[in-house]
C-alpha cells in the first residue's frame, strides 16, 4: 500500500494538479492513511483543515468517509426521489433513531440493497475528493472504543486508501485541465443573458438546468451541490463547462478602496534637516523665523533682608555707564558679564559678580519644527548669564577657612584639622 501511495504522489507532482493541490497536506494525509493500512488499524482518522472530515477504517481498509464539504448519503438518496422526506422520517423513527436505516429501507421496498451500496460508495468518494481538494492541517487517529465515532453509512467491502486517494487526485487533475478550471469552494458563478435564452429553448440537461436555476452569484459549487443534493465533483464539473460555454460567469470582487488624504487637505512636504553647521532655510511660502530670540523670565533678587524682590522688574535699575560700572539694566536687555569688560569678577568661583541682581534668564526660541535655533555667527556675543554672588556657597566657605581665594583653596580646606 505504501508503494501505491508513493506512485500516486509522484503522479500528482508531475501532473496538472500541482497548482491546486495542497502538497504538504496531501503528504500528511497519505502518510497517515499508509500507517493505518500497515497496522491494519480499526477506528477513525480525523482530519483537521478546510473542510476537514473523518476516515473510518476497519482492518486498514476505508469503509466510510464523512466531510462537511460534501453531501452525505442521506442527501443523495432523498434527492434521487425514491424516498420522500415524510417516509424517511418514519423509517428513522421505526429504526430507533439511527441516522442510516438501511434495513428498514430495503424492507420497505423503497430502494434495493445494491442501490444503497452505490449511494454509499458515491458519498464516500465525494467526501474524499472534497478533503483532497481543500487544505489538510492535521491528522489524528482514534481507535475503536477509545473515542472513535461510528460511520453513518459504512460500505460492506472496504476500499484501500491508495486507490481512494488516487481517484480523488485524478478528479482534481481533470478539473485543473479544463478550459475554465474552478474550485469547489472558491468561485461564485452567476447566470448570463445567454443562459436565460437557453433555459427558454429547453436545450439543456436536467442537471444543467438545475445549476443555472440555483446559481445566484453568491453560492460556490459546493453550496450548489448541497442545495441540489448532488455530488460536489459532478456539480463543479458542470459549473466549469457552463463557464466555458459562457452560460455562467464569475463576478469580479468588490472595487478596491482608494487610500489617500482627506478631501481638501494637501500633502504636507517632508521636512529635511540641514547638515551640521548650516542654518535651516525656511520655505518660500513661510514667513522667516528669527534665528535667535530671548524670552524674558523674571528671576528673584534678594533684598536687604535676604527676601527675594523683583528689583529687575521695577524699572529702578539703570544701564551701565561708559566704564561699565553701575547696576544692570532692564530684565529684557542683555548686560555685561561680571564687570564692565564682560569678565567674571574676583572672589566668586562660579563667575558671579555684583550688579546681577534681577538679571533675567535668556531662553532660546525654538523653531516650529522643534529644531533648536542656531545663533547667527555675525551677531555680537551677548554673554552668558551668571548666578548671584553666594549662590554656590564657595565664597562664604572660603571666608570661614581663611585660606585661598579660589576653588583650589576650597578643596584644600578638607586637609585642616577642625578649629
Amino acid at each position: 500500500m505504501t508503494g501505491v501511495l508513493d506512485g500516486v504522489m509522484g503522479g500528482v507532482l508531475e501532473g496538472g494538479a500541482r497548482g491546486s493541490l495542497d502538497r504538504a497536506g496531501y503528504e500528511r494525509l497519505s502518510r497517515s492513511l499508509a500507517g493505518c493500512g500497515r497496522e491494519e488499524f480499526t477506528g477513525e482518522l480525523r482530519v483537521q483543515g478546510r473542510p476537514g472530515g473523518s476516515f473510518h477504517l476497519r482492518g486498514g481498509l476505508v469503509v466510510g468517509v464523512e466531510s462537511p464539504g460534501a453531501p452525505g448519503p442521506e442527501a443523495l438518496l432523498l434527492r434521487s426521489g425514491r424516498v420522500t422526506g415524510e417516509r424517511w422520517t418514519e423509517l428513522v423513527r421505526s429504526s430507533g433513531g439511527r441516522r442510516w436505516p438501511e434495513d428498514e429501507l430495503v424492507a420497505d421496498g423503497c430502494v434495493g440493497a445494491a442501490q444503497l451500496r452505490v449511494v454509499c460508495m458515491l458519498a464516500l468518494q465525494d467526501a474524499a475528493f472534497a478533503m483532497v481538494a481543500g487544505r489538510v492541517e492535521e491528522c489524528e487517529r482514534y481507535a475503536r472504543g477509545e473515542g472513535a465515532a461510528e460511520p453513518v453509512a459504512p460500505v460492506g467491502v472496504g476500499e484501500t486508501a491508495g486507490r481512494l486517494l488516487q481517484e480523488a487526485v485524478r478528479k482534481l487533475t481533470a478539473l485543473d485541465g479544463m478550459a475554465c478550471p474552478v474550485r469547489p469552494e472558491r468561485e461564485t458563478p452567476a447566470v448570463t443573458a445567454g443562459a436565460e435564452a437557453a433555459l427558454r429553448e429547453r436545450l439543456l440537461t436536467p442537471l444543467r438546468r438545475e445549476v443555472l436555476a440555483a446559481a445566484d452569484g453568491r453560492s460556490t459549487a459546493r453550496d450548489l451541490a448541497f442545495r441540489l443534493g448532488r455530488g460536489v465533483f459532478v456539480v463543479t464539473v458542470e459549473v466549469a463547462r457552463l463557464l466555458e460555454e459562457r452560460l455562467l460567469h464569475c463576478p469580479g470582487g468588490p472595487a478596491p478602496v482608494r487610500v489617500g488624504p482627506l478631501p481638501g487637505l494637501g500633502v504636507l512636504p517632508r521636512v529635511q534637516l540641514p547638515p551640521a553647521g548650516v542654518a535651516p532655510v525656511p520655505p518660500a511660502d513661510v514667513a522667516p523665523v528669527p534665528s535667535v530670540g530671548v524670552v524674558p523670565v523674571a528671576a528673584p533678587d534678594p533684598g536687604p533682608g535676604g527676601s527675594p524682590t523683583a528689583a529687575g522688574a521695577t524699572g529702578d535699575a539703570k544701564p551701565p555707564g561708559p566704564g561699565g560700572e553701575g547696576t544692570a539694566g532692564p530684565p529684557w536687555a542683555p548686560g555685561p558679564v561680571g564687570g564692565g569688560d564682560g569678565t567674571p569678577e574676583e572672589g566668586d568661583g562660579d563667575g558671579g559678580g555684583p550688579g546681577w541682581e534681577g538679571v533675567v534668564t535668556l531662553a532660546p526660541v525654538t523653531e516650529p519644527s522643534g529644531v533648536r535655533a542656531r545663533a547667527d555667527p555675525a551677531a555680537p556675543s551677548q554673554g552668558l548669564p551668571r548666578r548671584r554672588p553666594g549662590a554656590s556657597g564657595i565664597t562664604e566657605a572660603l571666608g570661614r577657612g581663611g585660606r585661598g581665594t579660589g576653588w583650589k583653596g576650597f578643596f584644600r580646606m578638607g586637609d585642616e584639622p577642625p578649629r
